[in-house]
């Protein structure tokens, strides 16, 4: 039998899929949850430092912005994040209008007339706002999450984390929702469905994954939810978020990724290029066609002898059926 095909690093250029379907189908997720926190949180704090914002990291996963000495009416979290300016929080502050191509731009009020979703023991992260010298926490104004599959509709904790979720925006936070789970319906209505059940394919125009920023400033009415959503091998996307006054941090969610999947050795343990992903029928077929290509490079690389290390390489644009067949030829 032929040895595995591994690497260290990713060799998708975004979500591993190979991984990411290991997780859903055998467990796994709140290893990854956490990993993927942590760095998110190391690299928040790198990208804030120069605009005058640092983090902390606690008990359990949080960003902050601090401008008072009371304490947060909200569960703790891991990382704080702290604004040096001493001018507080501006409650007037504008949501951020400019939009990315391909990006969905709805309304508050429309979301919060959705369903509502849970939240377990998983961690989160919150921005707050400082004052100079003031070390206590004070309000949060942004809230970052990483969906777990239990949160998810349908699953045992959708309900507590969709009422936690609306309690948030009502009260003027700003709320990040990173979903990185194929397998399960999105957390918004409106947006089409990329879960494939029985006997039913992705609806049209669906996508894996997404990343959904809601900002209910200056208040619900006029506050906007954006909807960025990309596919298997597209890099996670880097997208610009409002906090207070004129503030605006613009974050690659990618790297972070990409890190935390070389770090915590995912490629060294989980996943073996000379398979396919488990429930590659759960892909859509635009999906399995960009799995085929990669995997098909990933191979082709390894049997030449190049350091896989130095991927993700160049796909060929050949279609599934024939990916599929040069796959069994080399696998073999």
């Amino acid at each position: 039998m032929k040895s595995p095909v591994r690497s260290l690093k990713n060799q998708y250029r975004g979500i591993n899929a190979h991984l990411h379907s290991y997780l859903q189908r055998e467990g796994g997720w709140p290893e990854f949850h956490s990993q993927y926190i942590i760095q998110l949180s190391n690299a928040l704090k790198s990208a804030l430092l120069p605009m005058g914002y640092t983090t902390a990291i606690e008990p359990s996963i949080q960003i902050r912005r601090i401008d008072t000495f009371s304490e947060p009416s909200y569960p703790e979290a891991d990382i704080a994040i702290y604004d040096f300016d001493s001018l507080g929080y501006q409650k007037t502050v504008p949501s951020l209008r400019i939009s990315s191509p391909g990006e969905l731009v709805l309304s508050v009020e429309e979301m919060l007339r959705e369903q509502t979703l849970s939240e377990k023991d998983y961690n989160a992260i919150k921005i707050y706002e400082v004052k100079p010298v003031k070390l206590d926490r004070g309000e949060p104004i942004a809230w970052i999450e990483l969906l777990s599959p239990s949160n998810k509709p349908g699953g045992q904790d959708a309900k507590v984390y969709f009422s936690k979720r609306a309690n948030l925006i009502e009260g003027g936070m700003v709320f990040v929702e990173i979903g990185y789970l194929h397998e399960s319906s999105p957390t918004l209505k409106g947006i089409a469905n990329y879960r494939i059940r029985k006997n039913q394919p992705s609806e049209a125009d669906a996508h894996p994954y997404r990343i959904i920023i809601v900002d209910p400033r200056p208040d619900i009415k006029n506050g906007v939810v954006r909807v960025n959503e990309f596919d298997v091998d597209a890099p996670i996307p880097t997208l610009s978020i409002q906090l207070n006054r004129e503030d605006v941090l613009t974050f690659d969610f990618n790297a972070p990724y990409q890190k935390t999947f070389a770090e915590a050795l995912y490629g060294l343990e989980w996943v073996d290029y000379r398979q396919l992903p488990l429930n590659f029928e759960r892909y859509s077929y635009a999906d399995q066609t960009r799995i085929a290509a990669r995997v098909l490079a990933v191979l082709e690389a390894a049997q030449n002898g190049l350091d896989l290390e130095g991927g993700p390489f160049e796909i060929r644009d050949v279609g599934l059926e024939t990916a599929l067949t040069e796959i069994r030829t080399i696998v073999k």
